[in-house]
């Protein structure tokens, strides 16, 4: 009876039944096995430090256990997750969880899941590899330095040992820094703070317990964070809600065939052809707002807002979008400075079809307007978060030209490849950081540490930066300042088929199998 009263219930099951199929066969065909018990590893290939407990720390924990290596989880706060932990419980993934796989032990009941479901699969994977009696919590790491007392040189394909905050009594082979790209939040004194007595000043990760029911609410920052604050405000009823953007940015739907399309790009910057997917958008998603598109920016020069709603709620006159700057609070609400884009020519009609010839920045200008006050019962800083700070590691790790982002494989310290930070070099992309490159990039540290021939030397890791930044020479945000999936899986296969030697680590590498017995030891 349910499917005869509404038969797209059919669809929708099936749907979810594929959901569920694709999530077991990738659990069946790549989880690699735990630990047994809850015993330190006997005869451990090695000790890794893993510094941050958030998504990417726990996977790579888990990954290096799994293959009989011991680890010790150092995280300064009192619980796991990272900045997931920090946000609101209305944040929830921007892609499909499909492509936010950060471990094959994961199991998705959302398409897009929220916080807690997200902070609930990291401590299943956490609990499930035995890492809970293996996290330091409340431990901050100040220092990892070398231990003297090792003279393998690293231009002979060694590498250093490593201490942690100076404990000389327990020595690391490798040291994986998963500290992300999101610290603190940033908390900007905004000015005029004494005359806004009336209202709140928030920042946007602090709206969970926010009134905003019946409020008048100004949103200061037009990226991602900005425009959830926009859509959580709607939701909890407030009365009305403007945003204001320096700068517009694109905004792609949450089409899992679009975002796999744009990701699979393989060059990592705008193309002759990529006005294709940009007039897609025009066209469509941005149907009745096409101003808001961004005029000098291409899609493939920064991190794109993935959502649905946002434009619709622009749209439909729920909120206000303008663009400009904020200057200072005032008693009733904040004065912006105003700016408005100007079209010299009418070149885009809402009806015109794409063409090599069509130049979608022609004409454009921005002109500022002079100052607007809104009225204001809450404001709300979307500013971002604070990127955190790698101070604690040599800094001849990173020698002029090759720090964050320009790193081996965009994750290892160019002199030495016992240093990784994955996730956290990271600065633009259209893909995600959480999916199976996660395990990639730690079965790399792990196989150079088992086998010493397959290991790269300074000058090769550097090679390789100066090669990407050649190739990728005029790119808007440096060479490795933004990133496709797809240009990412090419470097990771590359890895293999520059390096022949490297060829029978493959299916280990790239899919942890190991055609025999698990790596993993009791």
């Amino acid at each position: 009876m349910e499917y005869l009263k509404r038969p797209s219930r059919v669809f929708e099951d099936v749907l979810n039944g594929f959901y569920y199929l694709v999530q077991f066969l990738i659990i069946f065909l790549f989880k690699p096995t735990p630990p047994r018990s809850y015993q330190p590893l006997t005869n451990p290939r090695g000790r890794i430090a893993v510094i941050g407990a958030g998504l990417t720390g726990v996977s790579s924990a888990a990954h290096c256990i799994a293959a009989g290596f011991e680890v010790v989880i150092f995280e300064s706060k009192d619980k796991v997750g990272g900045i997931w932990a920090d946000v609101n419980s209305t944040s929830g993934l921007q892609l499909n969880s499909l492509l936010y796989r950060f471990h094959p032990a994961v199991h998705w009941k959302h398409a897009f899941p929220h916080r807690d479901e997200i902070l609930g699969q990291i401590r299943s994977v956490w609990t499930e590899y035995k890492l809970d009696i293996r996290t330091r919590f409340n431990t901050k790491v100040t220092s990892v330095e070398r231990v003297k007392a090792v003279s393998t040189s690293v231009a002979e394909g060694g590498h250093a040992r490593w201490i942690v905050n100076g404990a000389e009594d327990e020595i690391f082979d490798a040291v994986i820094a998963t500290i992300g790209t999101c610290g603190a939040p940033r908390k900007i004194h905004f000015p005029g703070s004494e005359r806004f007595t009336h209202g709140q000043v928030l920042h946007s990760a602090e709206l969970d317990d926010a009134e905003l029911k019946d409020k008048r609410v100004v949103v200061i920052g037009g990226g991602a964070s900005g425009v959830e604050a926009v859509e959580l405000a709607i939701s909890k009823g407030a009365k009305d809600c403007v945003i204001v953007a320096r700068d517009d940015k694109w905004v792609i739907p949450r089409n899992i065939v679009f975002d796999t399309m744009i990701s699979m790009q393989p060059f990592g910057r705008e193309m002759p052809l990529s006005f294709i997917p940009e007039w897609v958008l025009r066209t469509f998603h941005y149907r009745g707002v096409r101003e808001l598109a961004p005029k000098d920016k291409g899609i493939f020069e920064g991190t794109p807002v993935v959502n649905d709603e946002f434009l619709g709620h622009v749209r439909k006159g729920r909120c206000r979008y303008v663009r400009g700057d904020g200057k200072t609070l005032t008693e009733n609400g904040v004065l912006i400075g105003v700016k408005a884009k100007v079209q010299k020519k009418k070149d885009e009609e809402e009806n015109r079809s794409p063409s090599p010839e069509h130049k979608k920045h022609a004409g454009d200008t921005d002109r500022d307007e002079g100052e607007e006050e809104l009225a204001a019962d809450v404001v709300v800083l979307a500013t971002g978060f604070e990127r955190p700070s790698v101070d604690f590691l040599p800094h001849d790790l990173f020698p002029d030209d090759y720090a964050r982002p320009n790193l081996y494989l965009q994750n290892f310290s160019t002199e030495d490849w016992s240093v990784l930070l994955t996730n956290s070099s990271y600065v633009s992309g259209i893909g995600t950081v959480g999916h199976f490159h996660i395990g990639i990039y730690t079965r790399i540290l792990l196989t150079l540490l088992m086998d010493r021939t397959v290991r790269p030397t300074p000058r090769d890791m550097k090679l390789w930066v100066d090669n990407l930044r050649f190739v990728k020479k005029g790119a808007k945000g440096g060479a490795l300042g933004f990133f496709t999936y797809m240009e990412l899986t090419l470097w990771l296969v590359m890895f293999h088929v520059l390096r022949p030697d490297r060829l029978p680590w493959m299916f280990f590498i790239l899919n942890g199998w190991t055609f025999g017995r698990s790596l993993a030891r009791s």
